[in-house]
């Protein structure tokens, strides 16, 4: 008897999973991966998109939870992208867990229009695609924050790294001792401009971290937020109560105020 191709299961194919579907993507694309034979370039894309699959696998879960992209609560106080840095009393939304909400931000903040009071994220922005995602979260946030509420953000400030440059690589010895000292990258950080180009793409190639997609300012803060349509941006004097201590140093953080309802 002869076997045609559709009786045939395909040895990439995962168990139980449909060729074409995400799982069965999924699998093939790990086979890639884990192939020696694979070159570098296709490899680093190949890395990112196994790590947007995960998460994509993540937001579907929340989404079939809550299929109109809002969850039933109105938690007023709100932290985005807290990773394992988590604020008591805030409702932790992130895109992997542990969260109190598994939810890609990217696609929208499933939470009720004028609700927050107070929302907080520090070191995500920064890992926002711009213009397309970093703006579209922006906006969102404006939707859902309650008349006279706030939005503090804070990310690594891109005028502390490019206000010394051209400078000797001595001249980064502080920021490299802080924040690269204990990575794989630190002996390929030789010049003050290596040091300039990891604080703005961080280790891209690295699927230990996540990339950094555009770098900000003050400036760009109160431009983005103001365009977004908060009425005032203002620095945020650091309170460790709430951000993480190590965030600190080197770091800009604003405060964006929404206008209060009409009387």
């Amino acid at each position: 008897m002869t076997t045609s191709h559709r009786d045939t299961a395909r040895p990439d194919t995962a168990a139980g999973a449909a060729p074409g579907d995400p799982d069965d993507f999924a699998h093939r694309l790990r086979a890639l991966l884990a192939d020696p034979a694979t070159p570098h370039g296709l490899a680093r894309t190949l890395r990112a998109t196994a790590k947007e699959l995960d998460l994509a696998a993540h937001h579907r879960a929340g989404r079939a939870a809550w299929p109109d992209g809002r969850i039933d609560g109105t938690p007023g106080t709100v932290q985005i992208g807290g990773g394992a840095h988590r604020i008591d009393g805030f409702f932790n939304i992130d895109a992997i867990p542990p969260a109190d909400l598994v939810w890609d931000v990217r696609e929208g903040i499933p939470l009720h229009d004028a609700s927050v009071r107070f929302l907080f994220s520090e070191h995500f922005l920064e890992h926002l695609d711009y213009p397309r995602s970093a703006q579209h979260f922006a906006r969102e946030a404006h939707r859902v924050m309650a008349p006279g509420g706030r939005l503090v953000t804070g990310v690594p400030d891109a005028a502390h790294v490019l206000g010394p440059y051209p400078a000797p690589a001595a001249e980064a010895a502080e920021m490299i001792d802080r924040w690269y000292a204990h990575r794989t990258c630190r002996e390929d950080i030789a010049t003050y401009l290596d040091l300039i180009n990891y604080v703005f793409r961080d280790q891209d190639d690295d699927p230990t971290y996540n990339p950094h997609y555009w770098a900000y300012d003050f400036d760009k803060l109160v431009q983005l937020f103001t365009q977004a349509g908060f009425t005032r941006v203002e620095p945020w004097a650091f309170d460790p109560a709430i951000a993480n201590p190590k965030r600190e140093w080197a770091s800009v953080y604003v405060v964006a105020t929404k206008q209060h309802a009409a009387a």
